[in-house]
């Protein structure tokens, strides 16, 4: 009987734990949300979580507020959210930095997979290698081509040192025997007008950022770093096509909380997401201007891709000696 008596009362304990937090859940949100932009306006992050964020105003019914906390790749933004209070009602939302920050910035101020909890990755997205259509590359060979006759006499230019454009570029010389010159840029707009402009002989970036400028015609792309083409650059060939078998590197958009949010409030902030990216045209914004593979994913999934993806690039990073800018 008191064996019995203890197992009844340890049953409602649990059982007490888990309603305030299933009660919190179908509560939630009861005040305005904050997502936090650890990157200026424009961009790609941005206009993805004002998106979101508009969406999710309409169904659940209470404001989610877009605040822009920008510098050190992102590290400064994700901070203030890893140091936020955990409870449902401030997020980040990260770029591809994120999983490169811990290996290329010293003394983090957060632990990257400790400190916060996956919400969802959103999606993902080849990079492109572009040149001028005036440079007479019209392929990725050509590049390596003209790179191995002279080394290091070609140009490439990226949003910045440890940038996944950088690093990838760096993986392609290594396996290619190949050497070029890499430019850091503070960002994709200053990159492209160099390439435009021909000061640059080459860019890599997010396909979401060269799009626009290859369909008008001001850029050529040479090759995409995805493992099949992209659906808004269908006529431009994997580097795995040219040559570089079972080389891919992706550009990818992530939503995170603070360690210890209830496990409730983010399941039902993920399902929410999850239902507004079936929206068509919500999914056709995001393929079409961004050329996004959306993923949706389970927080688990989020921290199984982002663990991979920073060992992965911590790696390079590391062998290399690469430093922030």
């Amino acid at each position: 009987m008191i064996r019995f008596v203890l197992r009844a009362a340890a049953a409602a304990t649990a059982l007490c734990a888990f309603v305030p937090a299933a009660v919190h859940a179908q509560a939630w949100p009861t005040k305005a949300v904050h997502f936090i932009v650890p990157f200026p306006p424009g961009g790609s992050v941005d206009p993805l979580a004002r998106l979101l964020g508009a969406r999710l105003a309409n169904s659940l019914g209470q404001q989610f507020i877009v605040e822009n906390k920008p510098g050190a790749s992102g590290s400064i933004g994700t901070a203030f959210v890893a140091k936020s209070a955990p409870d449902g009602y401030t997020y980040v939302f990260v770029f591809d930095t994120h999983a490169v920050n811990p290996s290329l910035i010293p003394n983090l101020p957060f632990d990257t997979l400790k400190d916060l909890a996956p919400v969802m990755l959103v999606g993902t997205a080849p990079m492109a290698i572009v040149t001028s259509p005036d440079k007479p590359y019209k392929s990725f060979g050509d590049v390596v081509a003209a790179a191995k006759a002279k080394p290091e006499a070609l140009s490439i230019g990226s949003v910045g040192n440890g940038s996944l454009g950088h690093l990838a570029a760096i993986v392609l010389q290594q396996s290619g025997g190949f050497r070029v010159t890499h430019v850091p840029y503070k960002g994709g707009g200053p990159m492209m007008t160099d390439v435009m402009g021909k000061q640059c002989e080459l860019g890599i970036a997010s396909v979401a950022a060269l799009f626009a400028n290859v369909k008008g015609g001001k850029l050529r792309a040479l090759a995409v770093t995805g493992e099949k083409r992209s659906a808004v650059m269908p006529e431009v060939p994997t580097l795995a096509e040219q040559g570089f078998a079972g080389f891919s590197a992706y550009a990818w958009w992530g939503i995170l909380a603070p360690a210890g949010t209830p496990k409730p409030v983010v399941d039902r902030l993920n399902s929410e997401l999850v239902a507004i990216l079936k929206q068509p045209e919500v999914r056709k914004q995001l393929t079409e201007t961004q050329g996004m593979d959306v993923a949706a994913s389970s927080p688990e999934q989020l921290q199984k891709f982002v663990a991979g993806e920073i060992d992965r690039w911590g790696k390079v990073v590391k062998a290399n000696s690469i430093r922030a800018d």
